[in-house]
């Protein structure tokens, strides 16, 4: 009972805009349902946490609970279809941050997590935008993903962290032409 309080609590200060509020609510659900062995409600619910975490521009934080979530998920044959998409979202959380170096790094560790994931349209569009980043192309970026949301939709949560990835990619390419 006291999982769920704190689920609702936190979904009503996620409701009031009131993100930090919500996030130590759900964290605590999170924790509570973890230790009554509801694993899967508390991975959906680690995930509103995560993306509370992006959306306050925490994306250390983000993507540390996002790969934690993967790692669990991967062994599991109910949720290991979902791996995919939640590294896609670590992914994202990477590139926000604007570092080429750490971005591949991120990449290879979500290969080690899921060996299948390098054959997916998650990782090439990780691997492309990685790429544009490393370049500084900010065509290239939104080529990629244009590309994608193509065949996948994007949602809104992704479509404004990859709009800050891409600002950030704008920031750094001003920056460059200011030294030339």
């Amino acid at each position: 009972m006291a999982a769920r309080y704190c689920k609702d609590i936190g979904e009503i200060y996620q409701q009031e805009q009131d993100l930090e509020k919500a996030s130590d609510y759900l964290e605590r659900a999170a924790d509570l349902f973890d230790s009554e062995g509801q694993t899967s409600q508390s991975n959906t619910i680690k995930q509103k946490v995560a993306e509370i975490a992006a959306q306050l521009e925490q994306y250390p934080k983000a993507t540390e609970i996002f790969e934690e979530i993967a790692r669990q998920s991967i062994n599991n044959n109910l949720l290991k279809y979902s791996v995919r998409g939640i590294l896609l979202n670590a992914g994202i959380c990477q590139l926000c941050r604007a570092d080429a170096v750490a971005i591949q790094n991120s990449l290879e560790r979500y290969q080690e997590i899921d060996p299948t994931f390098s054959g997916t349209r998650e990782y090439k569009l990780l691997a492309d935008l990685a790429a544009s980043m490393d370049d500084g192309d900010v065509a290239k970026f939104t080529d990629a993903i244009k590309e994608f949301d193509g065949m996948t939709r994007l949602d809104p949560w992704k479509t404004t962290l990859l709009l800050r990835a891409k600002n950030e990619l704008k920031k750094q390419e001003d920056d460059e032409d200011d030294l030339t």
